[in-house]
């Protein structure tokens, strides 16, 4: 603990020492003292403190300091610490810090506050290594540790949970089931505990919000879709009005006794049979949903009322849920028939039920199945509703025939009816090219002179009759076109075009419709003669006074040309 090493030199001369004329060297020696574990741990203070609120673990509460002298890091400087005394039920540990060599009194088992306000435990330190022959422990290798609990708000909680409770279905609204109550930790507050449903999937149940009594919302049926294997399961919450508040949840589950209120029914509600016996049976099966002892065995019968029913047909029980249905007649005529089977099942009191089952008798072959006439016939169809039938159907297939044929005719109409321009020129739906310029007119035998308008009209009159030039006016009488019939005006613009294409096509005197027509032509004079010989003067001898005569309106004009006085 003072000098660890010690640093010895050593130095050796001959001629017995002789400084003047003997010779000299010198050796370092290098001692280092090992530790031994002579010094024992000891508390810094006797006494420690330290506060954890309850339901808390791995909570560090104190640090406890101790002071080693030995080597500091090796086993006779590492503490160890051991609770001795004051926790019987092992709520603590003490775990080493390896760097500091402190305690730390860690919470590993969740401590009450109203079982435990407090602990005072005692607490001894020593080494990893045991200490040197000799050496004793000392007194303040021991201390004392105080841990405080304190008090939080906890969750109240249902003692049995889950609880079941036994009872027969069936019971009326309102009656009480059970008292589902919680119980609240903190004895020691005064606090109030509320109570909710937070878990009632058929809205059965209802309970007191102030002390937890179940009564029924509605009545409870074990044949229902929220009852698995005969439990009704519910959750309830239980909340106190602490800081902040705390909650807990609890279970309730309810199973359901059954009784016997559920009817037996018959299957299948349809069959069918043929209309001689002794081909084939209807087989029957009764079905309940309660459960034993509130089923089978099942009674089969046929009721008295009407009296058809045990004439026409008979039924024979096969065992406690199967029954057959048959003829009891030779032969029943084709149809459906409405047959009334009453079913009673083995509770106690007893429950029955009258099933209508429908059956279609109808022909059958000698396989014993119905034939297909006999299917028809079986519904109930006479041979003049199958007439009526048939004739409907011809009547509609006519019609959606017409409709065909008149669809395509309107279509063809169309067609026709479109205005007579050459798809190719038709602007409206063609993409027009301007850049097209062909090979000049070297390839191109035209005379365009043609074309030209005459100055006189000496060609036209030395032609020979009948050859003309399309642009000129034709010489003679003046065309006489046909007579077109007075009819009103149509309302579509193909039969108006085609009508004047008939007129034009049927008109001799016209040039074809695709020739080179000249619609400025004028005439050659006018028998009316020039209006440029009309001329206006200011000047004349002409008489305007008749104007004053015409009425007030033409008074200005009066004034303006006639003779009367200047103002």
């Amino acid at each position: 603990q003072k000098v660890q090493q010690y640093i010895v030199i050593v130095q050796a001369t001959d001629m017995e020492g002789n400084l003047n004329y003997g010779l000299s060297n010198t050796a370092t020696a290098i001692i280092t003292v090992t530790d031994v574990n002579d010094n024992p741990p000891e508390f810094t203070t006797s006494t420690y403190s330290g506060e954890v609120p309850e339901n808390r673990v791995e909570v560090v509460v104190a640090n406890l300091t101790v002071m080693d002298r030995d080597q500091p890091h090796s086993p006779n400087w590492n503490a160890i610490y051991r609770i001795i005394s004051g926790d019987p039920s092992g709520h603590f540990t003490i775990r080493t810090d390896p760097v500091t060599n402190e305690g730390m009194v860690t919470v590993v088992k969740a401590v009450d506050y109203e079982m435990n306000r407090a602990f005072m435990l005692t607490v001894m330190v020593s080494n990893q290594a045991p200490l040197a022959s000799g050496i004793q422990m000392s007194f303040q290798s021991t201390a004392g540790v105080t841990i405080s609990v304190t008090d939080v708000n906890e969750a109240p909680y249902f003692p049995t949970n889950h609880k079941l409770i036994r009872l027969e279905e069936g019971v009326p609204t309102g009656t009480v089931l059970t008292t589902f109550s919680a119980v609240d930790p903190d004895r020691f507050m005064q606090q109030a505990v509320r109570y909710s449903k937070l878990s009632d999937p058929a809205n059965w149940l209802n309970i007191n919000a102030t002390n937890g009594q179940i009564t029924t919302a509605a009545v409870l049926d074990r044949e229902s879709d929220y009852i698995k294997n005969n439990v009704y399961e519910a959750t309830f919450l239980a909340a106190d009005n602490g800081i902040p508040p705390a909650s807990g949840t609890g279970t309730l589950q309810i199973y359901l006794i059954d009784i016997n209120d559920n009817a037996p029914e018959l299957l299948p509600k349809e069959a069918q049979i043929c209309e001689k016996p002794n081909l084939n049976v209807i087989n029957i099966t009764a079905a309940d949903a309660d459960i034993d002892p509130n089923v089978g065995p099942f009674v089969f019968e046929l009721p008295s009322v009407p009296s058809a029913v045990r004439k026409n047909w008979t039924i024979t029980r096969l065992n406690g849920d199967y029954a057959q249905l048959s003829l009891r007649i030779m032969y029943l005529e084709a149809g459906v028939y409405d047959v009334p089977i009453i079913v009673t099942d083995s509770g106690n009191p007893p429950l029955y039920n009258t099933s209508i089952i429908k059956v279609k008798v109808c022909p059958c072959d000698e396989n014993g199945d119905c034939t297909t006439i006999g299917a028809v016939a079986a519904a109930g169809l006479g041979t003049g509703a199958i007439i009526a039938i048939l004739i409907c159907i011809i009547i509609l297939l006519t019609m959606v025939l017409l409709f065909v044929v008149w669809m395509k005719r309107r279509e063809k109409e169309r067609h026709t009816k479109q205005l007579l321009i050459d798809p190719e020129d038709d602007v409206r739906d063609n993409i027009l090219k301007y850049d097209e310029e062909g090979g000049g007119e070297e390839d191109q035998d035209y005379d365009l002179s043609q074309l030209q308008q005459p100055e006189t009209m000496d060609h036209v009159l030395n032609k020979t009759p009948g050859v003309r030039r399309v642009d000129e006016r034709p010489i003679g009488a003046d065309p006489q076109y046909p007579i077109r019939p007075v009819i009103p005006h149509p309302g579509d613009i193909g039969d108006f075009i085609n009508e004047g294409l008939r007129a034009a096509d049927n008109d001799p005197t016209a040039p074809p419709y695709d020739s080179l027509l000249v619609f400025d032509y004028e005439g050659s004079g006018s028998t009316a003669g020039s209006v440029s010989s009309l001329n206006s003067s200011s000047s004349g001898d002409q008489d305007y006074d008749y104007l004053n005569d015409w009425g007030p309106r033409f008074k200005k004009l009066a004034d303006m040309y006639g003779g009367g006085e200047e103002d």
